[in-house]
């Protein structure tokens, strides 16, 4: 049996071995909800896999596989990705527990933000993924060249194209929390942003680029609301990312 994970507060001080063992509880914890997710999905795998395809055409709605195996080892593979989307925010839960007695009140009260938003802007991002991004990527590479190509679909490499898509859209959401963060914590100033608003936007392009979509039509789509996520990083952080002065310093009066 695991053992209990409790709350450590700042001011405690823990050994080596109690944090091996704190951490070794929430590693149990987050594994025994990943299997859970991942036996849920695999039951409700036909539902996951029409979910999937949808953003494919009509003509297309039935996938070829290659071996007697792979029709197995794909739908494993699809209920492992819904897996992981379910289980994520209670891993990352996990995580911030772990690391949370590090923090000051202060910082603590700076990073409680950043964890309200990220549920939001993470399924923001899959919904961005597969209303927008999927469907425009599809269109565009079922489409090229389709007089030259007997075009057919193998199930493997799509659900991999659909779901590591999804998932990194997903990701990349996140700019603003990580923006809100650094400067939050004082690592980075609002004005430094602003005014390095051309090199910012050369990395977007790179990470665009760099994004599972291969065809120049989804990098331009993602793109889109990459720019737009950096402008409200930058309106966020002015109005919430001021770095938090610690309660226990005051400001010297003028008479001082």
């Amino acid at each position: 049996m695991p053992p209990r994970v409790k709350a450590v507060s700042h001011e405690d001080r823990l050994t080596l071995v109690e944090h091996l063992d704190e951490l070794r509880a929430r590693l149990i914890v987050c594994l025994v909800v990943l299997g859970v997710a991942l036996a849920l999905c695999f039951w409700q795998n036909h539902l996951l896999l029409e979910i999937a395809q949808a953003p494919l055409p009509g003509n297309h709605d039935r996938l070829i596989t290659l071996g007697p195996t792979e029709p197995f080892t794909t739908t494993l593979t699809v209920s492992a990705y819904g897996a992981i989307v379910l289980s994520l925010p209670i891993v990352l839960w996990q995580l911030y527990a772990y690391v949370l007695p590090a923090f000051s009140e202060a910082e603590k009260r700076a990073v409680l933000p950043i964890l309200l938003l990220f549920p939001v802007l993470f399924l923001a991002g899959i919904a961005f993924a597969y209303f927008v991004v999927m469907p425009a990527a599809v269109h565009f590479l079922l489409n090229f060249n389709d007089d030259q190509f007997n075009v057919q679909i193998r199930a493997r490499d799509y659900y991999s194209f659909f779901s590591m898509t999804v998932i990194a859209c997903g990701l990349v959401f996140q700019m603003p929390l990580v923006i809100l963060a650094v400067t939050r914590l004082g690592i980075v100033s609002v004005e430094s942003l602003s005014k390095n608003r051309r090199y910012a936007y050369l990395v977007i392009a790179i990470i665009a680029a760099a994004l599972p979509g291969v065809d120049p039509v989804s990098m331009l789509i993602e793109m889109v609301p990459l720019l737009a996520l950096y402008e409200l990083s930058i309106v966020l952080a002015r109005v919430l990312g001021r770095p938090r002065q610690s309660s226990g310093m005051a400001t010297p009066s003028p008479q001082e």
